[in-house]
């Protein structure tokens, strides 16, 4: 097609655009003007999200859907942040001991077991409560609780921190220098 020729042809293309689109622009200034002589209307967020929850349609399906990935999600996080739920690599038996004679009762609490009680015993019924916990390197915080009272400066810790208003003490075990 030689290029004088395509001219006309773009032209009447155009010109048969605009007549089709005249009838939606008949009484544009019209709604243009009575839309902006309503006042705006700021809606709240919470009022948003309202309106678009209560014209929401949620199909059954999609609905099982998203209530099983959520009870999936729910369960993963619950599994990871349980504690004891992976073995510790042992490097060998720690011995915690305290003596406490006249005791009945004597737990060990420390970061390594997520601050949850692991029963002392006084085997021979000298005073001295004893338990052997495998730890692998590093460094831990601990405190023992007798009969109710928290003792939290064990005279062979390395070293004592303050933390919510109790000591507790601190042992390194294993590894370089620790």
């Amino acid at each position: 097609m030689p290029l004088d020729e395509l001219d006309p042809m773009i032209r009447g293309a155009i010109a048969r655009e605009v007549q089709a689109g005249l009838p939606t622009l008949e009484g544009l200034e019209g709604r243009v003007v009575r839309r902006l002589a309503r006042p705006t209307v700021r809606r709240t967020l919470v009022q948003r999200i309202r309106e678009a929850l209560s014209s929401a349609v949620i199909q059954p399906k999609w609905a099982f859907v998203g209530a099983t990935a959520l009870l999936a999600l729910g369960i993963a996080i619950g599994r990871l942040s349980l504690p004891g739920t992976r073995p510790l690599s042992a490097s060998g038996a720690n011995l915690f001991t305290v003596a406490a004679p006249g005791a009945k009762e004597v737990v060990l609490l420390g970061d390594f077991s997520a601050w949850q009680p692991i029963s002392l015993f006084d085997h021979d019924g000298d005073g001295v409560w004893s338990v052997t916990v495998a730890l692998p390197p590093g460094r831990y915080e601990y405190a023992f609780v007798v009969d109710g009272r928290w003792v939290g400066q064990d005279p062979v810790a390395a070293e004592y921190v303050r933390t919510f208003g109790e000591y507790v003490s601190v042992r390194y075990i294993g590894g370089d220098g620790l």
